[in-house]
């Protein structure tokens, strides 16, 4: 395997790991999203429907790493406040709750029936 393309995993690594180490929301999410899995589990849920959650889980993650990096770059090109900075980090964080709504409908759409 070419070297820069085993490199990319070790650059990708170390992106994960600063995001756990230092993002509260992300565990949040990922404390979240385990509950999810193990309520999954206890009502049975069908082989489709615990892909739909794991998708929609790491569209969440996903979404939450992306709003990272938005706010690191921000914070680098522009470390004193400025309101378009401020705003750049707010649709970035709006991004990411708009995600978590839709995951929170499919998780509402997943289970609503299974309990009632």
């Amino acid at each position: 395997m070419p070297k820069k393309f085993i490199k990319s995993f070790k650059y990708a690594k170390l992106g994960a790991q600063h995001a756990i180490k230092t993002q509260r929301n992300l565990w949040i999410h990922c404390g979240v999203a385990l509950l999810v899995l193990i309520f999954a589990y206890f009502l049975k849920c069908s082989l489709n429907e615990f892909a739909l959650l794991i998708l929609t889980i790491f569209f969440v993650l996903t979404a939450e790493m992306f709003n990272t990096a938005i706010e690191e770059m921000v914070n680098l090109l522009s470390p004193h406040h400025q309101a378009q900075a401020a705003l750049v980090k707010n649709l970035a964080a709006g991004a990411v709750l708009l995600v978590s709504v839709g995951a929170f409908i499919v998780g509402v759409l997943v289970f609503l029936p299974k309990v009632f």
